[in-house]
């Protein structure tokens, strides 16, 4: 049998700026956004019996 090794986990805190908590709320709502478009085109194409992958699903953001 061979074995994996040893898996390890760190955790790290940051502590923003109001500026830098400001652009992450806004990165992440964006990200947000974009991602809950791209979902609802894929269950969309679902509904219709349709196949979407990831290439197609990439290719609706440009």
């Amino acid at each position: 049998m061979r074995t994996t090794g040893v898996k390890r986990a760190f955790k790290y805190r940051f502590y923003p700026s109001d500026a830098q908590a400001a652009e992450l709320s806004r990165t992440f709502g964006c990200v947000r956004k974009v991602y809950n478009l791209a979902l609802a085109a894929r269950t969309e194409a679902w509904a219709r019996q349709v196949r979407v992958n990831y290439n197609q699903t990439s290719a609706m953001l440009t």
